[in-house]
């Protein structure tokens, strides 16, 4: 298992490698495993089995235009793909009794890559904790170590318009968030609701180990290497203990990476900063809570959350790639959705998970294309100019087209 603290990275636009590179975040979990659908590939093709987690919402219509849309882009590159679906999340709830069926975790395990939607809706928001859709993403996180969130945020020049922040702002932003996933307030114990003198106190415990902040430090500056050479840590360290660690072995890590630069940034300065100047940063390094409030900042910077995409890694399985907007439960079935993030999030399967640095290059050149030929979902539709709005599956169909070179 190659740990993700070694990748050979250098991001670019939505998160991307460059020429040639790849990441292998697996030996035992790559190419060349037979597929399990019981369909023997050619012998020249490479196989990978992918687990499929539609979830809910608009989960399942956004995940069937990319796993098309991937099988085409395997055909043309000699890659197969061996898919298995799976439940997840609200879906799982109601059919299961269980966010996160054994099953599913297991199914996880087992495959190279898992390509995520996404989960929750209004239905089960009064459910008890563990009946919680998200209580389920929790798990499969924790269950497969991903402890390393990749979230870009960068803005592409066709929709630099679309952002709310005028084009000068935003125009040329590109950040990579380097979110720490498995630890935190989330994780942490003691945690629950308890009655005391007859008043209920909620309460959850913010911790981090050394070792946990280590190794994500070392991802961040692994990354800065091939980036802007730039990490900016975030922490609350003037009044948090935690986050007083955190910054310590930060700063630890960092004496053995002299060529990156290093800055600290209280988060409420930093969630400022990102709309103030976004073009200062270039790796942003945190924790869990304050990564997942900042990272969803960020991403309106590019103008839709249906745009960004995230890899999830390990350094002891596969990876969980996954858009990062949520289930989007008022427009599902509507055939309304941007199933462009989840198909740039297949792309960054491909290179980080799977080791398919050209399939990941043609599914990111068919979104510019669809892009620069005028197609556009309803959250990224722009007044005059020339657009079409479409919908889900005919963004889908564009996307396809792209990729047979017929758009």
């Amino acid at each position: 298992m190659a740990h993700v603290c070694g990748l050979g990275m250098g991001l670019g636009a939505v998160g991307r490698v460059g020429a040639g590179a790849s990441v292998s975040v697996s030996s035992s979990h790559g190419a060349g495993r037979r597929a399990r659908a019981g369909v023997r590939a050619p012998a020249s093709a490479k196989s990978h089995s992918v687990t499929l987690l539609p979830g809910d919402g608009i989960g399942p219509e956004i995940l069937s235009v990319t796993r098309d849309v991937l099988v085409e882009v395997g055909r043309t590159k000699g890659v197969e793909f061996s898919f298995t679906e799976a439940l997840v999340g609200g879906a799982a709830i109601d059919a299961a009794g269980t966010p996160l069926p054994a099953e599913t975790l297991e199914q996880c395990r087992g495959s190279d890559a898992v390509l995520l939607a996404a989960i929750g809706g209004y239905k089960w928001d009064s459910n008890p904790r563990e009946l919680r859709p998200e209580t389920g993403l929790l798990g499969l996180r924790a269950g497969l170590n991903t402890f390393a969130n990749l979230r870009p945020a960068i803005v592409l020049p066709q929709l630099a318009d679309a952002s709310t922040l005028k084009r000068e702002v935003v125009s040329g932003v590109d950040i990579m968030i380097i979110r720490e996933l498995t630890g935190d307030v989330y994780f942490g114990e003691p945690k629950g609701i308890e009655v005391r003198d007859g008043v209920r106190w909620g309460f959850n415990n913010m911790i981090y180990s050394e070792p946990e902040v280590d190794r994500i430090a070392r991802v961040a500056f692994d990354i800065a290497r091939k980036r802007g050479k730039r990490v900016c840590s975030v922490d609350k360290a003037n009044v948090l203990d935690v986050s007083q660690l955190w910054r310590d072995v930060v700063t630890d890590v960092h004496s053995e990476f002299g060529d990156v630069e290093l800055s600290h940034m209280y988060v409420d300065n930093a969630a400022m900063q990102l709309i103030r100047n976004p073009k200062q940063f270039d790796v942003m390094v945190t924790g869990n809570i304050f990564g997942d409030i900042l990272s969803d900042a960020a991403s309106m910077l590019t103008g839709s959350l249906g745009m960004l995409p995230s890899a999830s890694l390990s350094d002891s399985g596969p990876g969980v790639f996954e858009p990062v907007h949520g289930s989007a439960p008022d427009i599902a079935g509507q055939d309304l959705a941007n199933p462009l993030a989840q198909i740039l999030s297949a792309a960054m399967m491909c290179r980080y998970g799977l080791d398919e640095p050209g399939v990941a290059q043609v599914l990111e050149d068919a979104v510019d294309k669809v892009l620069d030929a005028g197609y556009r979902t309803g959250d990224i539709m722009e007044q005059g100019g020339n657009f079409k709005q479409v919908g889900c599956k005919a963004m889908g169909e564009a996307v396809l087209k792209a990729v047979q070179g017929t758009l």
